[in-house]
């Protein structure tokens, strides 16, 4: 796990220094820079040392004959198979790192390498005999990728913060991403703030020659085009669990200890259940969060420390509480700042601190239950889907109604915000309506936020809506629940929670894994039949009945518990001189973006319990946060400035 950068292209070498440096959190260990002027390419690495900790594993690396070199960051966790298969045909190796193996990989298979990978990885590789420059990122997107194409080449690198180290790329703004962060809370990939960066998607690869891409493809997608495979629920139960506990057994791989995160839900206690069996000295120290504010309560976000504590004691493991108050929005600015993004989601500062914890106590490494509600179901809005099954038959003015009804409910309940986002869409055609339960705000509570320059710039651009094109992709006949779950993996898990979850947690120098998102279980869950995977309120059924010899029955059939913060008291509450500030009418004039009257009125309403805009008035404060960041020069800088302090620009 580590962070690398670089370029293709009429660069300076001292730009890779300066890319290095500025994503030198991800690499604590060590640091590296390699450049052949007369090709125009250039490499840099951060290293976190996870497997072969020796300087024989220091990057950027050549393979033994001096044909390529590659920077990388990852964990191939089938490495020493095909360590063994590489050496048995007679390459040689210098190292015990899994970084030689790609090395020699390539040179055996070229770019069908890819292939043959269990991991997470993301990489660039110089191929001397050809001049090329390949550069893959995992097929889940574990790993993230960013990637500019500017007059003179094209730079890449594991953070967007790398890539403003060079002048050449441009700063202005993408407002088809502003519009996304802002409905979804992330923007999908290929999309980022800025109009001059990229991120690669999942599963996708690059071929550079002389600065410009000379051909792009995909090598792996979610496998939700595949038949779903006849099996009795014993036998489901059985191979789910039986994968489950390879998966996990093959994340442990590190020459580190490996601990893990324990929030005492299904998902995470399932991964500490098979992990403690193969944890150095039979010990494996988990950590969870707890709330020192009771208004957490109130937002569906449970009281998980007393699960998380029943599966400690359950499984003889050690646990760790990092307790948070109303103080943690103090990490706000830190959080958008290592985030590269500003995903207005709270969630992300939980995972900080628990990672700055863990590192504190000498874990460079963590296992996460991050994937299983996105492979086996386990969100609101995967119930709501099958619901619709009561009622979608209905005429389309019936269903009008419906959502007209819905879009009227008042929303200081949580009953009636989940009523209304299950229902004021109901009007739409099947695949818009299944779209629309990723939104975080009706779009029609956005049309006077929006100032004249945006909405001219957003014409045209929700037709051409990202995740609708996605479910082009799919098979004709797909299942509703199984096309959901796509989306899921393909956007949410990847532009929101993969993203965040590794930022923040390479911010301290850990290494994040996720063995529910290993792609033989994600195959393996993509062909049961959606039943075995939402039983009627009940998600995650078969992941729960693979469980039950392993975990307390409380913590398997608990309901579903939010892994935030309580938004809604915040905005009121610690907040809401922030808010203020950074929404003032100065500050939203000054940047341009949304109307000074609109905000105004929505944070108005929203405060009055009139209407549900808690997210969309925090997305509006990461937005503009994000820019005096990213933007305003000089960019990258973090405003280190107290929450409620105004800011002109970064500190």
């Amino acid at each position: 796990m580590c962070g690398i950068a670089g370029f293709s292209g009429r660069f300076e070498p001292d730009l890779l220094e300066r890319m290095s440096a500025a994503m030198a959190h991800r690499g604590p260990d060590d640091a590296g820079t390699w450049w052949k002027p007369e090709a125009g390419v250039g490499l840099a690495h951060r290293r976190l040392s996870i497997i072969d900790l020796s300087p024989r594993g220091h990057q950027p690396m050549w393979d033994c004959t001096g044909q390529v070199v590659i920077s990388y960051n990852g964990e191939i966790y089938n490495y020493r198979e095909l360590r063994e298969a590489l050496v048995a045909e007679g390459f040689e190796f210098r190292s015990d790192s899994d970084t030689e193996v790609l090395l020699n990989l390539y040179l055996r298979d070229g770019t069908d390498m890819l292939g043959a990978l269990n991991g997470i990885f993301a990489f660039a590789l110089w191929d001397a005999r050809s001049r090329s420059l390949f550069v893959a990122r995992d097929g889940v997107g574990v790993k993230p990728l960013y990637y500019a194409e500017v007059p003179a080449g094209l730079l890449f690198a594991s953070e967007l913060k790398s890539l403003l180290q060079s002048p050449e790329v441009d700063r202005s703004l993408d407002f088809a991403a502003i519009d996304q962060h802002l409905h979804y809370v992330w923007s999908p990939s290929p999309r980022t703030m800025l109009v001059n960066v990229s991120k690669l998607p999942p599963g996708q690869a690059l071929l550079v020659r002389q600065g410009r891409v000379e051909r792009r493809w995909s090598f792996y997608d979610l496998p939700y085009d595949q038949p779903v495979e006849p099996m009795s629920e014993a036998e489901a139960v059985e191979r789910v669990r039986a994968q489950l506990a390879r998966s996990v057994e093959r994340q442990m791989v590190a020459d580190v200890p490996v601990g893990a995160f324990l929030s005492g839900g299904l998902d995470s206690s399932a991964v500490v259940a098979f992990a403690r069996e193969h944890a150095r000295d039979g010990a494996l120290r988990c950590f969870t969060i707890g709330f020192e504010d009771e208004e957490a309560l109130t937002e569906g976000m449970g009281a998980d420390l007393p699960y998380a504590r029943s599966v400690a004691r359950h499984l003889g493991v050690e646990l760790e509480t990092v307790w948070v108050g109303p103080d943690m929005v103090e990490q706000l600015p830190r959080m958008l700042f290592h985030l590269d993004e500003p995903q207005n989601d709270p969630a992300p500062i939980n995972a900080l601190l628990i990672c700055e914890r863990a590192r504190a106590q000498g874990m460079k490494v963590l296992l996460s239950g991050a994937g299983g509600d996105d492979i086996f179901t386990g969100y609101r809005r995967h119930y709501a889907l099958r619901q619709e099954r009561f009622w979608s038959w209905l005429p389309g003015p019936v269903r009008r109604g419906i959502a007209g009804t819905a879009g009227r409910l008042p929303p200081g309940r949580e009953l009636s915000r989940r009523l209304a986002k299950a229902f004021q869409y109901a009007g739409l055609d099947s695949a818009e309506r299944l779209v629309s339960y990723f939104y975080w705000i009706a779009p029609r509570l956005l049309d006077d936020v929006y100032g004249a320059e945006l909405r001219h710039g957003l014409e045209g651009t929700r037709a051409a809506d990202p995740l609708l094109a996605a479910l082009d992709r799919l098979p004709p006949g797909t299942d509703p629940l199984n096309a959901m779950l796509y989306l899921e993996g393909k956007f949410f898990l990847a532009d929101h929670n993969l993203n965040y979850t590794d930022k923040v947690s390479m911010a301290s120098g850990v290494e994040v894994r996720v063995p529910l998102l290993d792609p033989d279980l994600i195959a393996l869950a993509a062909r049961l039949d959606p039943g075995l995977k939402q039983r009627g309120a009940l998600g995650k059924w078969i992941l729960r009945k693979a469980m039950e010899p392993h975990l307390p029955h409380d913590v398997i059939y608990r309901g579903k518990a939010g892994f935030g913060a309580p938004l809604r008291h915040w905005l009121r509450g610690p907040l809401r001189e922030l808010v203020d500030d950074v929404l003032s009418d100065a500050s939203l004039t000054r940047r341009g973006l949304f109307d000074p009257a609109g905000v105004r009125a929505l944070v108005a309403r929203d405060r009055a319990g009139r209407v549900d805009g808690a997210y969309a008035i925090f997305g509006l404060v990461c937005i503009e946060l994000w820019c005096r960041m990213f933007v305003d020069p000089p960019a990258p800088a973090l405003v280190d400035a107290p929450v409620g302090t105004p800011t002109a620009g970064p500190g």
